[in-house]
Protein backbone atom coordinates (compact mmCIF):
# COMPACT_ATOMS: atom_id res chain seq x y z
CA UNK A 1 0.00 0.00 0.00
CA UNK A 2 2.84 2.39 0.85
CA UNK A 3 4.55 1.69 -2.48
CA UNK A 4 1.35 2.42 -4.38
CA UNK A 5 0.77 5.63 -2.44
CA UNK A 6 4.35 6.76 -3.08
CA UNK A 7 4.05 6.04 -6.80
CA UNK A 8 0.78 7.93 -7.03
CA UNK A 9 2.38 10.87 -5.24
CA UNK A 10 5.23 10.95 -7.77
CA UNK A 11 2.69 10.86 -10.62
CA UNK A 12 0.53 13.70 -9.31
CA UNK A 13 2.01 16.59 -11.34
CA UNK A 14 1.64 14.65 -14.57
CA UNK A 15 -1.85 13.41 -13.71
CA UNK A 16 -3.00 16.94 -12.87
CA UNK A 17 -1.74 18.08 -16.26
CA UNK A 18 -3.59 15.25 -18.00
CA UNK A 19 -6.74 16.01 -16.05
CA UNK A 20 -6.49 19.68 -17.00
CA UNK A 21 -6.40 18.62 -20.66
CA UNK A 22 -9.47 16.37 -20.27
CA UNK A 23 -7.47 13.15 -20.69
CA UNK A 24 -9.47 10.08 -19.68
CA UNK A 25 -6.92 7.29 -20.31
CA UNK A 26 -3.27 6.99 -19.29
CA UNK A 27 -1.00 4.29 -20.68
CA UNK A 28 0.84 2.18 -18.13
CA UNK A 29 3.90 0.32 -19.41
CA UNK A 30 5.98 -1.84 -17.08
CA UNK A 31 9.64 -0.80 -17.07
CA UNK A 32 11.10 -2.17 -13.82
CA UNK A 33 13.25 -5.19 -14.60
CA UNK A 34 12.22 -5.36 -18.24
CA UNK A 35 14.63 -5.79 -21.16
CA UNK A 36 12.99 -4.01 -24.11
CA UNK A 37 15.68 -1.33 -23.97
CA UNK A 38 18.66 -3.71 -23.85
CA UNK A 39 20.11 -4.62 -27.22
CA UNK A 40 22.41 -7.17 -25.57
CA UNK A 41 19.56 -9.20 -24.02
CA UNK A 42 17.63 -11.78 -26.07
CA UNK A 43 13.88 -11.77 -25.68
CA UNK A 44 14.02 -15.29 -24.27
CA UNK A 45 15.51 -13.78 -21.11
CA UNK A 46 12.59 -11.47 -20.44
CA UNK A 47 11.40 -11.31 -16.82
CA UNK A 48 8.65 -13.61 -15.56
CA UNK A 49 6.73 -13.74 -12.32
CA UNK A 50 8.06 -16.50 -10.11
CA UNK A 51 4.72 -17.95 -9.05
CA UNK A 52 1.01 -17.34 -8.51
CA UNK A 53 1.73 -15.33 -5.37
CA UNK A 54 3.92 -12.88 -7.28
CA UNK A 55 1.21 -12.51 -9.91
CA UNK A 56 -1.38 -11.82 -7.22
CA UNK A 57 0.76 -9.18 -5.51
CA UNK A 58 1.32 -7.44 -8.81
CA UNK A 59 -2.39 -7.48 -9.65
CA UNK A 60 -3.30 -6.08 -6.24
CA UNK A 61 -0.92 -3.14 -6.70
CA UNK A 62 -2.30 -2.45 -10.16
CA UNK A 63 -5.85 -2.59 -8.81
CA UNK A 64 -5.02 -0.09 -6.09
CA UNK A 65 -3.15 2.23 -8.45
CA UNK A 66 -5.88 2.12 -11.10
CA UNK A 67 -8.66 2.65 -8.57
CA UNK A 68 -6.95 5.70 -7.10
CA UNK A 69 -6.26 7.22 -10.52
CA UNK A 70 -9.91 6.85 -11.44
CA UNK A 71 -11.16 8.18 -8.11
CA UNK A 72 -8.84 11.21 -7.96
CA UNK A 73 -8.55 12.22 -11.59
CA UNK A 74 -11.21 10.35 -13.53
CA UNK A 75 -8.44 8.70 -15.57
CA UNK A 76 -8.48 5.01 -16.50
CA UNK A 77 -5.29 2.95 -16.37
CA UNK A 78 -4.58 1.26 -19.73
CA UNK A 79 -2.07 -1.55 -19.28
CA UNK A 80 0.32 -1.94 -22.22
CA UNK A 81 1.45 -5.54 -22.81
CA UNK A 82 4.90 -5.36 -24.38
CA UNK A 83 7.74 -7.46 -25.73
CA UNK A 84 10.55 -7.93 -23.21
CA UNK A 85 8.26 -7.30 -20.25
CA UNK A 86 6.46 -9.39 -17.65
CA UNK A 87 3.21 -9.28 -19.61
CA UNK A 88 4.19 -10.28 -23.13
CA UNK A 89 2.53 -13.54 -24.18
CA UNK A 90 -1.19 -14.11 -24.69
CA UNK A 91 -1.26 -16.25 -21.54
CA UNK A 92 0.22 -13.32 -19.60
CA UNK A 93 -2.51 -11.02 -20.86
CA UNK A 94 -5.15 -13.59 -19.95
CA UNK A 95 -3.70 -13.89 -16.45
CA UNK A 96 -3.48 -10.15 -15.94
CA UNK A 97 -7.07 -9.63 -17.02
CA UNK A 98 -8.25 -12.50 -14.80
CA UNK A 99 -6.50 -11.20 -11.70
CA UNK A 100 -7.21 -7.48 -12.02
CA UNK A 101 -10.42 -5.59 -11.30
CA UNK A 102 -12.35 -4.74 -14.50
CA UNK A 103 -13.42 -1.48 -12.88
CA UNK A 104 -9.84 -0.39 -12.09
CA UNK A 105 -7.45 -1.87 -14.67
CA UNK A 106 -8.08 -1.66 -18.40
CA UNK A 107 -6.12 -2.80 -21.43
CA UNK A 108 -4.14 -1.13 -24.15
CA UNK A 109 -4.27 -3.64 -27.00
CA UNK A 110 -1.22 -3.50 -29.24
CA UNK A 111 -1.75 -5.50 -32.42
CA UNK A 112 1.96 -5.87 -33.23
CA UNK A 113 3.06 -6.84 -29.74
CA UNK A 114 0.17 -9.31 -29.56
CA UNK A 115 1.40 -11.08 -32.71
CA UNK A 116 5.09 -10.95 -31.77
CA UNK A 117 4.23 -12.06 -28.24
CA UNK A 118 2.83 -15.31 -29.57
CA UNK A 119 -0.78 -14.72 -30.58
CA UNK A 120 -1.29 -16.88 -33.65
CA UNK A 121 -4.58 -15.01 -34.05
CA UNK A 122 -4.46 -11.48 -32.57
CA UNK A 123 -8.12 -11.03 -33.50
CA UNK A 124 -9.15 -13.93 -31.25
CA UNK A 125 -7.03 -12.55 -28.41
CA UNK A 126 -8.61 -9.12 -28.81
CA UNK A 127 -12.08 -10.64 -28.86
CA UNK A 128 -11.44 -12.27 -25.46
CA UNK A 129 -10.61 -8.96 -23.81
CA UNK A 130 -12.28 -6.34 -26.00
CA UNK A 131 -14.59 -5.16 -23.22
CA UNK A 132 -11.53 -4.04 -21.22
CA UNK A 133 -9.79 -2.24 -24.11
CA UNK A 134 -9.62 1.57 -23.77
CA UNK A 135 -6.69 2.34 -26.08
CA UNK A 136 -5.30 0.67 -29.21
CA UNK A 137 -1.87 0.75 -30.85
CA UNK A 138 -2.26 -0.23 -34.49
CA UNK A 139 1.01 -1.52 -35.83
CA UNK A 140 1.63 -4.38 -38.24
CA UNK A 141 4.23 -7.14 -38.50
CA UNK A 142 6.58 -8.79 -40.95
CA UNK A 143 6.23 -12.46 -39.96
CA UNK A 144 9.43 -13.60 -41.67
CA UNK A 145 11.46 -11.12 -39.62
CA UNK A 146 9.71 -12.18 -36.41
CA UNK A 147 10.54 -15.82 -37.22
CA UNK A 148 14.18 -14.84 -37.63
CA UNK A 149 14.08 -12.93 -34.33
CA UNK A 150 12.70 -15.95 -32.49
CA UNK A 151 15.02 -18.47 -34.13
CA UNK A 152 18.06 -16.24 -33.84
CA UNK A 153 17.60 -15.21 -30.21
CA UNK A 154 17.43 -11.52 -31.06
CA UNK A 155 16.81 -8.75 -28.56
CA UNK A 156 13.75 -6.56 -28.91
CA UNK A 157 15.85 -3.69 -30.27
CA UNK A 158 17.55 -5.97 -32.82
CA UNK A 159 14.09 -7.09 -33.91
CA UNK A 160 12.95 -3.49 -34.34
CA UNK A 161 16.06 -2.43 -36.24
CA UNK A 162 15.69 -5.38 -38.60
CA UNK A 163 12.07 -4.53 -39.39
CA UNK A 164 9.87 -6.81 -37.29
CA UNK A 165 7.23 -4.06 -37.13
CA UNK A 166 5.63 -1.91 -39.77
CA UNK A 167 2.45 0.13 -40.14
CA UNK A 168 -1.07 -1.07 -41.01
CA UNK A 169 -1.30 -1.81 -44.71
CA UNK A 170 2.27 -3.06 -44.95
CA UNK A 171 2.15 -6.30 -42.99
CA UNK A 172 0.23 -9.48 -42.17
CA UNK A 173 -2.34 -8.44 -39.56
CA UNK A 174 -6.01 -8.46 -40.52
CA UNK A 175 -6.75 -4.89 -39.49
CA UNK A 176 -10.27 -5.03 -40.91
CA UNK A 177 -11.08 -7.88 -38.49
CA UNK A 178 -9.46 -5.99 -35.61
CA UNK A 179 -11.68 -2.98 -36.28
CA UNK A 180 -14.73 -5.19 -36.58
CA UNK A 181 -14.18 -6.56 -33.07
CA UNK A 182 -13.74 -3.04 -31.70
CA UNK A 183 -16.90 -1.90 -33.44
CA UNK A 184 -18.85 -4.82 -32.01
CA UNK A 185 -18.03 -3.74 -28.43
CA UNK A 186 -18.71 -0.06 -29.14
CA UNK A 187 -15.08 1.05 -28.81
CA UNK A 188 -14.73 4.84 -29.08
CA UNK A 189 -11.11 5.40 -28.09
CA UNK A 190 -7.98 6.24 -30.04
CA UNK A 191 -6.48 4.23 -32.89
CA UNK A 192 -2.78 5.10 -32.78
CA UNK A 193 -0.73 4.37 -35.90
CA UNK A 194 2.56 3.07 -34.58
CA UNK A 195 5.59 1.16 -35.82
CA UNK A 196 9.03 1.13 -34.27
CA UNK A 197 11.28 1.13 -37.35
CA UNK A 198 14.61 2.46 -38.54
CA UNK A 199 13.69 5.77 -40.22
CA UNK A 200 16.70 5.45 -42.52
CA UNK A 201 15.04 2.36 -44.02
CA UNK A 202 11.39 3.25 -43.47
CA UNK A 203 10.93 7.05 -43.83
CA UNK A 204 8.74 8.19 -40.96
CA UNK A 205 6.25 10.43 -42.75
CA UNK A 206 5.64 8.09 -45.66
CA UNK A 207 4.97 5.14 -43.38
CA UNK A 208 2.88 7.16 -40.93
CA UNK A 209 0.75 8.38 -43.83
CA UNK A 210 0.36 4.84 -45.18
CA UNK A 211 -0.76 3.55 -41.79
CA UNK A 212 -3.15 6.44 -41.25
CA UNK A 213 -4.69 6.17 -44.71
CA UNK A 214 -5.11 2.41 -44.39
CA UNK A 215 -6.95 2.67 -41.07
CA UNK A 216 -8.93 5.71 -42.19
CA UNK A 217 -10.28 3.80 -45.18
CA UNK A 218 -11.17 0.75 -43.07
CA UNK A 219 -12.89 2.89 -40.45
CA UNK A 220 -14.89 4.74 -43.08
CA UNK A 221 -15.93 1.49 -44.73
CA UNK A 222 -17.08 -0.07 -41.47
CA UNK A 223 -18.46 3.08 -39.80
CA UNK A 224 -16.47 2.30 -36.65
CA UNK A 225 -17.12 4.78 -33.85
CA UNK A 226 -13.79 6.36 -33.02
CA UNK A 227 -11.95 9.37 -31.74
CA UNK A 228 -9.63 11.56 -33.79
CA UNK A 229 -6.89 9.76 -35.68
CA UNK A 230 -3.30 10.06 -34.52
CA UNK A 231 0.02 9.24 -36.09
CA UNK A 232 2.87 8.17 -33.86
CA UNK A 233 6.49 7.53 -34.78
Amino acid sequence: AQAVAAELERCQPHMRKLQHNDVTVVVYGECAGTIQGRIDMPLAKRPRFADATAWQRYAERLNAFGAQLLARYGIRLAYHHHMGAYVQAPADIDQLMALTDPASVFLLFDTGHAWFGGAADPVALLRKHAARVVHVHCKDVRPQIIDQARNGGWSFLDSVINGAFTVPGDGAIDNRAILRVLKDVGYQGWLVVEAEQDPAVAPSYAYARKGHDTLRALVDQSSVCHGPGQRER
